[in-house]
């Protein structure tokens, strides 16, 4: 059995998709699916159908990101200023510094487990007790994940490792895993990896007989039947919460698996199957962007997606995704890099010392 704790690029043509443009597409494509989904979020297949028929595009009037992107810009600007060195010393340090210590809000649109993590910070508790609240088992940590994937490109075990200090300060247990499971699928991916290895790197970083593992399998068995059979194979009938990690991670890795990596088809099932939307949505975004690059996302669907309007973290206001990929992937040359601390991970580190700040 091949070892994918350290997943080699994919040889490929001379005009194959490169690794700036997989950073690219991994974080725009989280950008675009979160904001194609964002009206669909909370709904079920009928009422999308009811209201819009089936979604092939943007329905809103001004199509933007909601929390899954300004968060996934907050971690990207972690991630960069500290790089492979990142404690969770460093992750808590930021949170008061861009979210819990700041006078503005009232973070508009944030989850349950952002809420609950603010909270305890505000009173004094450190990670990763922080991260004691009902809502640890959310999907807001695979909401940010992909940046990770992206700096980790090709070792979806470090990528992993990353992702879990990070959310040690927000989440636990399955919040953690389903973190984890789409940081990994992302490395995999930005690797040129096929739609197998991708999940399979995924499972290979969550326990097997954990709640994430479990529902992903069943998704990922089911995908060639379609979006109905992925909803049916994951989704707990009437619990009223849709920010359930294990379900939102295999919702789109469910709808990623099922049109083989194909940017526009897993973005819209993804949307199409509600629930969580704007989440599951992203995170298939994520993982086909990384695998097609940002010229497979449609032209207008990518116009859209401006710089952070700050509605949930306004610390982040004004930074655009595509800044993030960049920091992210500062030389090709060094991307590809043999073990887990080349030269592009001193380039990152050396970006501390100029104080990388939103």
């Amino acid at each position: 059995m091949v070892s994918i704790a350290c997943i080699s690029p994919v040889p490929a043509p001379d005009d194959a998709v490169g690794p700036r443009d997989r950073a690219r597409g991994a974080l725009l494509g989280l950008a675009v699916g979160d904001a194609l989904g964002a009206p669909a979020e909370n709904m079920r297949p009928s009422e999308i159908r009811a209201r819009w028929g089936r979604i092939t595009g943007y329905v809103a009037e001004h199509p933007c990101g909601t929390d899954d992107t300004e968060y996934a810009i907050f971690s990207g600007l972690l991630l960069a200023r500290h790089g492979s060195a990142l404690t969770v010393a460093h992750a808590e340090a930021a949170w008061h510094q861009w979210i819990a210590d700041r006078d503005e809000g009232p973070f508009r649109g944030a989850g349950f487990s952002e809420r609950g993590t603010l909270e305890n910070l505000r009173r004094g508790l450190v990670a990763p007790i922080s991260a004691q609240h009902r809502h640890a088992w959310s999907d807001g940590l695979a909401m940010r994940a992909a940046p990770f994937g992206v700096f980790a490109a090709g070792r979806p075990a470090e990528a992993a490792r990353l992702v879990a200090v990070d959310g040690s300060v927000s989440h636990d247990g399955e919040g953690i895993y389903g973190g984890q499971a789409v940081a990994a699928g992302v490395a995999a991916a930005m690797a040129g990896a096929p739609a197998g290895v991708v999940v399979a790197s995924a499972l290979a970083v969550v326990p097997d007989d954990s709640w994430t593992a479990r529902c992903l399998r069943r998704a990922v068995a089911v995908a060639h039947h379609g979006e109905r059979a992925v909803r049916s194979a994951v989704v707990i009938g009437g619990y009223p919460w849709t920010d359930l990690a294990p379900e939102a991670v295999a919702l789109a890795f469910g709808a990623y698996a099922a049109t083989d990596g194909d940017f526009t088809e897993a973005v819209l099932m993804a949307v199409n199957m509600g629930r969580d939307a704007d989440t599951t949505a992203a995170v298939a975004g994520a993982l086909a962007g990384a695998t097609r690059g940002a010229s497979a996302i449609p032209p207008d669907w990518a116009a859209a997606i401006g710089p952070a309007r700050g509605t949930c973290l306004p610390s982040m206001k004004g930074h655009h995704v595509l800044d993030i990929a960049e920091l992210l992937t500062p030389d090709e040359s060094a991307k590809w890099a043999p073990g887990p601390a080349g030269v592009r991970d001193s380039y990152v580190l050396a970006a501390d010392e100029e104080e990388v700040r939103p």
